[in-house]
């Protein structure tokens, strides 16, 4: 891992993804020789909801299972703030953190964020800072500048990793769930939030437009297996928290594109609910749509939903997100949780043949 880590390094800082149209920002491969020394990774770790005011223990658990990338899915601080000033020096509280210093030293990390560090608790199109806040995040994740994430609204962007002499090819894809999001989330009388119904609205968007064009054509890239990292869950029974559920004309609009693209190998990795599950979706005429949850990394949440698509168990306690992909054979990716023990609390393996239409 170590001697392949500055290659992955100096790999993303190369090869941010994309040109510099900001209406089809393309994820292109790098150039020869950069591939060549850029392996074809099968160690994922993820997770979401951490606050930079306690400490981080878990991701000494993470370095133990030496990850290739780590992918963090939002609220990576508590923002919660109209002032860029105490914005910023929030993340820079996370920044000093001795366990965070030593992840992203030792792996390579990418990001995209959720409310919380977007700027206000549930927040969408709404929030009047969503530029300046975009700005704060993509420097504290060392975005090149110049790059196609700095030249279009919102923060979404994708990643290819490829073996040619393999022929295998993985993408990871990054949406962005606030800045283009519709608002208000429909409540009932009563005002607790996990009271949010589903809004039939066909007008009312998640991603907006452009983003849902940008999806598109990377979805008609070729690749074997699609990781398509979303803040929110996607593929779990409606709980009345936030979730693409909120929006079911928005969550079938993701199932049909993912089928009239024929995007093979699609997984979702997910945040936002401090607990850690396995969901599946099964539509109709589709492969079975797998969502994988990790969410605190040190927020906890006592009272788990029930949730009728999830695999196993669910895991309230400080937790991460693991894919391990097989590459040889007849390939496949293993889906797990684990605790601050280093423990496996949820584990499934699905081979990618069963992920094609």
């Amino acid at each position: 891992m170590r001697q392949i880590l500055p290659l992955l390094c100096a790999w993303f800082f190369l090869t941010s993804p994309g040109t510099s149209n900001a209406q089809t920002l393309d994820a292109k491969l790098p150039p020869e020789p950069v591939l060549a020394v850029n392996p074809l990774i099968s160690r994922i770790a993820f997770g979401s909801c951490q606050t930079q005011d306690e400490p981080l223990p878990i991701l000494r658990t993470v370095l133990e299972w030496e990850p290739q990338l780590f992918i963090y899915l939002g609220d990576n601080i508590y923002g919660d703030t109209n002032d860029m000033a105490v914005l910023e020096a929030k993340y820079a509280k996370m920044g000093e953190k001795k366990d965070f210093r030593a992840l992203r030293a030792s792996v390579p990390t990418i990001a995209t964020w959720d409310d919380h560090d977007y700027g206000a608790n549930d927040a969408g199109k709404d929030y009047p800072f969503r530029k300046e806040s975009k700005d704060i995040f993509l420097k504290f994740w060392n975005e090149p500048n110049p790059s196609p994430r700095r030249d279009h609204d919102g923060i979404y962007t994708s990643y290819r990793f490829e073996d040619k002499s393999a022929g295998k090819t993985l993408q990871i894809i990054l949406l962005d769930t606030r800045t283009f999001r519709d608002l208000p989330l429909e409540l009932p009388l009563t005002s607790w939030k996990n009271d949010y119904v589903p809004d039939p609205d066909p007008t009312k968007t998640i991603l907006g437009d452009v983003q849902w064009k940008w999806l598109e054509e990377r979805l008609q890239e070729p690749a074997d297996l699609r990781i398509i990292g979303s803040s929110i869950q996607f593929s779990h029974e409606y709980n009345g928290w936030e979730s693409w559920t909120n929006f079911p004309r928005e969550l079938l609009k993701m199932v049909d594109l993912i089928k009239s693209t024929k995007a093979n190998g699609v997984v979702f990795i997910s945040g936002d609910v401090h607990w850690g599950e396995l969901s599946v979706l099964n539509p109709p005429d589709s492969y079975p749509l797998y969502d994988l949850t990790a969410s605190g990394l040190n927020r906890d949440w006592e009272n788990v939903e029930p949730n009728r698509n999830r695999v196993g168990e669910a895991c309230s306690d400080f937790h991460f997100g693991m894919l391990d992909i097989n590459w040889s054979g007849n390939p496949s990716v293993t889906f797990r949780i684990h605790d601050m023990t280093g423990r496996a609390r949820v584990r499934k393996s699905v081979r990618l043949s069963e992920l094609k239409f």
